[in-house]
C-alpha cells in the first residue's frame, strides 16, 4: 500500500477531497490532502516540501515544473470553474444577474469578502477597478485568508463573498446566490502534476489519471467544477 501526499490549492478542495477519498477506497492506498492557497503551494513545493501530486491552477503547476519540482509533461487538466456570489443562509439573495445589478449589489453591501491571495481574489479586485467603483468600495472590501473567506459570511461578518464557485461548495451556513454576470466572468482552471521526487511514481500517476478521467466528471460537477474531459 502506498501513502501519497497531495499538495493542493484551496479552489477545488471539495472535489479533490472527494476524488482522493474515492481513489483511496478503490485502490487501498492512503492519500493525505494538504490544502493551501496557490502561491503557498508554489512556495512550499519550491522549498522542498515532500509531496507526490500537486493540484492547483495551471500556472501553479507550470511554476513547479519550471522549478524542477514537478515532472515536465505531467500536467493534466482537471476542469474549470467561474466566480460566484454567496450570502449567509436565510439572508435575502441580492440581484447579480446583470452587470448593472451586480454593480448595485456591491455598492449596497456593507462588507464584501474575497480571498486576499489566489486567482479569484486577484481577479475580483481587478474587476472592481474595471467596473469603475474602486473608490466607492474602499472600506467595504474584506480581503480574507482563503480558508476563511466564505466562512466569514456564515458568521455574519460580511454580507457576501465573491470567490471561485468551488470554494463555496460544502460550507455550512452559506447559500449560493449565483455566478457573476457572463460579461464579467472568468474561468479558473485546475490541473494536477507529478512530483519530480515522489517515491511512488506509478501510484501518484494513477491518482492524477483518476482526478482527470472522464469517470470523475460527475463528482467534479457535483462540487462546482466543469470537467476538462
Amino acid at each position: 500500500m502506498a501513502e501519497l501526499k497531495v499538495l493542493s490549492g484551496n479552489g477545488p478542495r471539495a472535489a479533490v477531497r472527494e476524488l482522493c477519498t474515492q481513489f483511496a477506497h478503490a485502490t487501498g492506498n492512503a492519500v493525505e490532502l494538504a490544502l493551501d492557497v496557490n502561491p503557498e503551494v508554489v512556495r512550499r513545493g519550491k522549498a522542498g516540501e515532500a509531496f507526490d501530486v500537486a493540484v492547483g491552477n495551471p500556472s501553479t503547476i507550470e511554476q513547479l515544473i519550471a522549478a524542477g519540482k514537478v515532472v515536465a509533461g505531467s500536467l493534466a487538466d482537471i476542469g474549470t470553474a467561474g466566480l460566484a456570489v454567496a450570502v449567509r443562509a436565510g439572508a435575502p439573495k441580492p440581484d447579480v444577474a446583470s452587470v448593472e445589478a451586480f454593480r448595485r449589489t456591491l455598492l449596497a453591501a456593507k462588507a464584501v469578502a474575497f480571498p486576499a491571495h489566489g486567482a479569484s481574489g486577484l481577479y475580483f479586485v481587478g474587476l472592481v477597478d474595471r467596473m469603475g467603483i474602486e473608490r466607492e468600495m474602499q472600506g467595504k472590501l474584506r480581503p480574507m485568508p482563503a480558508e476563511d473567506c466564505v466562512e466569514v459570511v456564515a458568521r455574519g461578518e460580511a454580507d457576501m463573498v465573491v470567490v471561485v464557485a468551488t470554494r463555496i461548495t460544502g460550507v455550512p451556513g452559506v447559500e449560493v446566490v449565483g455566478p457573476i454576470p457572463d460579461a464579467l466572468q472568468t474561468k479558473i482552471g485546475f490541473a494536477a502534476g507529478l512530483s519530480a521526487s515522489t517515491r511512488e511514481p506509478d501510484t501518484a500517476s494513477a491518482l492524477i489519471a483518476f482526478l482527470s478521467a472522464p469517470s470523475a466528471a460527475a463528482t467534479l460537477r457535483a462540487n462546482g467544477v466543469e470537467p476538462a474531459h
